[in-house]
């Protein structure tokens, strides 16, 4: 498998992927130790290293056309360099080419590269033009020395991603001397047969990777901007490949194992469906069928259902738990948080109880009596349900006959954790079957790829009765006419809800302005009860506030946006959602899901601060149109891209480096197809493939 045909190696050819970059030149121990840190071992890494961007670098540009904003190469001769001492110690040199003149400044420097710039040297800069105190400035530019006639940049300048002590010339040096080899006959091994690439119109990959780091002058720069140029799709659909397949082997791994074969008797099923208040809508009998008939067969279930905010979720999963207690095996129940977890332990204690089922409850805030009196109950198997947070899978949790993991709000768990629990449940060999939740409905395009290994279910229904909920977007200037609203709703009978949301990451902070906000509307609301709620306080604090919230003794509940799954109070028909402009899509479209539940009509506020941006106000009117969340899901794709929606800064998943979901969309169910005929016809070339673009992190090792 040579680098461009696949033909077999010559035996003493050098391959780049077993060649370690402390090989070139200018790599020490050091060196070694900050390019692992980018992910590059061998000299092969560095060649997929991709630049970020590119620079024009290709032509020279008088300094008397300069103007401030530009970013341009410019030469000339240095007329003086001085030391400035003011607030900080800056070495300005001034720099001239006959048509003008440039300061360039620079605050961190050394008494060598001080004396370096003295009069006389003949300097090449690339910059940002600033507009300085007297003239124009560059400050800290790319430069070298160079003598009057020497020739410019060929091509276009590569800007890669960088790491502290590691700078962009020493990643440009290090990525020539990898060229270099390959142009020397080094073998680059191409793990996609050459027939595949052909059919697809992609380019040979030295080829492409020739190009992406040595773009000539004429490249087209706005393919190369926008990345759809032919090489970058080639590795982009490599890149993809790469995923889609760990994932698939994922799922092959999964059914090799073996699962309990849980019968569906449907007498607790029945007994269920006749106490409750209102009759399954068709998407969640068909869904329910679904899993049933998966949970039947003795190879792990691995289902994902999608279902809108207040589509009836927890009741499909119910169901599948009822399923697996009358074949004799527990289920557990994982929320990503205390106040969700604490919902679903509410709702299954409240549904299964009557019936005779034990609930268990688990959660890391438990004292340690009542953790052991737990684990005590989940081992001997008379917890048959048990619910909680991430603490199920913690060390000293051990289940009798764990048949069923059912995981809420999947992508707020990495899927190391989905992982973690499941392993508990292995019991001889034979492994619990998976149901997973979420409430944040995910494009098809994007389930395609980044949930290959599991089958997914859509509830695509809302129960009927639920009232449409009117959005509303007002900016901060119109708080006092908010407030004014809050209190005539809750004079009529009705509750609240007020979220604060701060642009700062700290809990901490965002803790402080809820409690803030809350004072601030106590005092201009005496007449109301105002509670508050956030995810610092303690568990005991949240059920409190939340269930006299609940059963109405709190009118206007201040929250952070902990608040934004599970929560139902069907008396609530007013949200306010301050800084909205702060909030994904998706995250917004789960906190006003927390109204609308009852029969009065409910809207939400969505304050904004400061003037808004053209993303901002499109985002904001996508909310105030639709109350469909695939649209929006859709919508939140396109204007913010995948990490979001899948809540990827968590789970580590789809973190690409030269692929883009939203953009290289139509790649995708041809990814899908060349995976499929790769796995049947080329499977020793599959952990080669990912090997390349995943690492160690080889979605999630052997599962």
């Amino acid at each position: 498998m040579s680098a461009q045909d696949n033909k077999p190696l010559a035996e003493n050819a050098v391959v780049l992927e077993s060649l370690p970059v402390i090989t070139l030149k200018g790599v020490g121990p050091r060196q070694t130790e900050r390019l692992a840190h980018l992910g590059i071992k061998v000299v092969a890494d560095l060649l997929f290293h991709l630049p970020l961007r590119y620079q024009d670098r290709t032509r020279l540009v008088p300094m008397g056309s300069l103007r401030p904003g530009d970013e341009v190469t410019v030469e000339g001769e240095i007329q003086l360099t001085e030391l400035k001492y003011g607030g900080r110690r800056t070495l300005l040199s001034r720099l001239a080419d006959g048509t003008g003149s440039l300061t360039l400044r620079f605050f961190h420097f050394s008494a060598a590269q001080q004396k370096s710039l003295s009069r006389g040297t003949r300097l090449r800069c690339f910059g940002e033009v600033r507009k300085g105190t007297t003239t124009l400035e560059m400050i800290h530019p790319e430069y070298r020395f160079v003598a009057p006639d020497e020739a410019i940049e060929e091509s276009l300048t590569p800007i890669y991603p960088a790491t502290e002590g590691l700078q962009q010339q020493s990643l440009r040096r290090l990525t020539e001397q990898a060229l270099a080899y390959l142009k020397q006959g080094a073998v680059l091994q191409d793990y996609l047969p050459v027939e595949y690439t052909r059919e697809l119109s992609l380019p040979p990959l030295v080829e492409a990777i020739e190009y992406l780091h040595c773009p000539p002058p004429d490249a087209p720069v706005s393919l190369l901007m926008e990345g759809t140029h032919p090489a970058q799709q080639r590795l982009a659909f490599e890149e993809l490949l790469a995923h889609h397949l760990s994932l698939r082997q994922l799922r092959l791994s999964a059914q090799q194992h073996v699962a309990p074969a849980l019968k569906n008797k449907a007498e607790l099923t029945v007994t269920f469906l006749q106490s409750l208040p209102f009759a399954l809508t068709s998407a969640q009998q068909r869904v329910t069928d679904e899993i049933s008939a998966d949970m039947e067969k003795p190879l792990p279930m691995q289902r994902l259902v999608q279902g809108d905010v207040g589509s009836g979720k927890t009741v499909v999963a119910a169901m599948a738990v009822l399923q697996a207690i009358e074949s004799g095996f527990q289920a557990a129940v994982m929320a990503p948080t205390e106040l969700l977890a604490e919902q679903h332990y509410q709702n299954f204690c409240h549904w299964l109880e009557p019936l005779g089922i034990g609930v268990a409850w688990l959660s890391g805030k438990l004292k340690a009596g009542q953790r052991r009196q737990m684990q005590e109950v989940i081992a001997s198997g008379e917890a048959q349900v048990v619910v909680g947070t991430h603490a199920l899978f913690q060390e000293g949790v051990n289940f009798f006959e764990l048949g069923l993991v059912v995981v809420d709000e999947q992508h707020r768990f990495g899927v190391h954790q989905r992982l973690a629990l499941r392993e508990k449940g292995q019991r001889d060999g034979r492994y619990p079957h998976q149901l997973i939740m979420t409430a944040t409905p995910i494009p098809r395009t994007l389930a395609m790829t980044a949930y290959a290994d599991l089958d997914v279910s859509v509830i695509d229904e809302l129960p009927p009765g639920r009232t449409p909920i009117e959005t509303v977007v007002l900016p901060e200037s119109r708080r006092d006419a908010v407030v004014q609203r809050v209190e005539s709703a809750c004079r009529e009978g009705r509750q609240a809800y007020w979220v604060c949301t701060l642009i700062e990451e700290s809990e901490a902070l965002q803790c402080q302005a809820a409690e803030a906000s809350a004072e601030v509307l106590a005092e201009a609301l005496p007449d109301l009860n105002v509670g508050l709620v956030h995810g610092r306080m303690k568990a005991e604090q949240k059920a409190q506030v939340m269930a006299a919230f609940k059963v109405g003794e709190i009118n206007l509940l201040v929250a952070t946006t902990v608040i934004e799954v599970g929560v139902d109070v069907p008396n609530a028909s007013l949200m306010i959602i301050e800084n909205a402009e702060r909030l994904g899509l998706a995250q917004l479209h789960q906190l006003r899901g927390r109204v609308g539940r009852g029969k009065e009509k409910s809207s939400c506020v969505l304050m904004y601060h400061g003037s808004l941006s053209r993303l901002a106000r499109e985002r904001l009117a996508v909310l105030r149109e639709s109350s469909d969340g695939f649209v929006i899901a859709q919508k939140d794709l396109e204007l913010r891209g995948p990490g979001e929606l899948l809540g990827t800064r968590q789970t580590g998943m789809l973190q690409l480096r030269i692929a883009d979901l939203q953009r290289d969309q139509a790649l995708l169910s041809e990814v899908a197809r060349v995976a499929a005929r790769m796995l049947q016809e080329q499977p020793e070339r599959v952990p080669l493939i990912t090997q390349r673009w995943l690492g160690d992190g080889c979605r999630y090792g052997d599962v």
